[in-house]
């Protein structure tokens, strides 16, 4: 056989193996869908008469938002009050937003002769600025509060059961021996139950209502142990000794940027600071940044690179804390 005979033939060869493998391949993907709609068609045949427990871990699923919001409700949201809260805040929002109102028409007026015509439209955002800051320290606050407290709660929980005491009794001694805003939180828990809820539901509404992620474990142990059953008194030890070690992690992760959020505070004095000192030595030196159109924008531009660089160190310190 010649050279030429015998590469025909080596390549007749190869288009034939190539052809089995793309036939093979073919085949054995056929075989795998009609495998997989074999299963997925006996599955759906079996499925119903399955008998599964089903668990439900509503304490963790978003809340439905109401879609046909009021203006008003839009307008206080963009303000950042949340209506759910109205009864938790100091005061009510309307002072609340008349008083930033007045606060944020006080610095435009102090800052007109700096920045012109462009103060108006900074006015709005400040306005709104101000109140979500104050409506989010309110909160912030809050929650602090009830992280604080919350293991005190779940230990006094602990023991009354352990000794015999139902857990509804358990959860009336907390709202009447913790302190607030936890002791108002059960006491809210209570007499949702004595006026005809569930107790596991009264329960996914307060963690939904603290919006902390703790609040929504203890919601989670409990609809657990009423749905499967178990020892909610050794749940609810171990969730508060891991709360314990949570709060003293973030305790020692504040001490540990103790240095650096004491430097932004100096770096954030120190142009005030330099500024009163020339002002004492030379008067007429500083007061250029005043009198003179070049000194209003070097002095509100100055003004703006330091806000920008410290809310830029206090993100940076934020997200070095656990």
């Amino acid at each position: 056989m010649t050279d030429g005979a015998l590469q025909y033939v080596l390549a007749a060869g190869a288009c034939m193996s190539l052809i089995g493998l793309g036939l093979s391949g073919v085949l054995v993907s056929r075989a795998q869908t009609q495998r997989e709609r074999r299963a997925l068609r006996l599955a759906s045949i079996v499925a119903p008469h399955l008998r599964v427990a089903r668990i439900e871990l509503a304490a963790f699923a978003s809340p439905t938002r109401n879609r046909n919001q009021s203006v008003l409700g839009i307008a206080l949201s963009l303000f950042g009050f949340n209506p759910d809260h109205a009864a938790l805040y100091p005061t009510r929002w309307w002072v609340v937003l008349v008083a930033t109102f007045l606060l944020a028409w006080g610095l435009e007026t102090a800052s007109s002769q700096f920045m012109g015509a462009l103060s108006l439209a900074t006015w709005p955002v400040a306005w709104v600025m101000l109140s979500r800051s104050f409506f989010k320290w309110v909160e912030n606050r809050r929650k602090s509060k009830l992280l604080t407290q919350f293991p005190d709660a779940l230990q006094m929980i602990v023991r009354s059961i352990r000794v015999g005491i139902p857990v509804m009794e358990a959860i009336r001694a907390v709202s009447r021996e913790i302190p607030n805003p936890t002791g108002d939180e059960f006491g809210r828990l209570v007499d949702r139950v004595a006026i005809g809820g569930t107790l596991e539901d009264a329960i996914i509404e307060m963690a939904r209502r603290s919006d902390l992620a703790e609040y929504r474990f203890f919601a989670t142990a409990v609809a657990l142990q009423t749905q499967t059953g178990g020892t909610l008194s050794e749940t609810l030890e171990n969730l508060a000794d891991v709360i314990r070690k949570r709060a003293a992690l973030k305790a020692r992760g504040h001490a540990m940027t103790a240095e650096a959020r004491t430097s932004s505070m100096i770096l954030g004095a120190l142009p005030f600071v330099t500024g009163v000192m020339l002002f004492v030595l030379n008067p007429k030196y500083i007061m250029l940044l005043f009198t003179t159109p070049t000194g209003h924008t070097m002095f509100a531009t100055a003004i703006v690179f330091l806000i920008v660089g410290m809310l830029t160190i206090r993100a940076i310190i934020r997200r070095c804390l656990p």
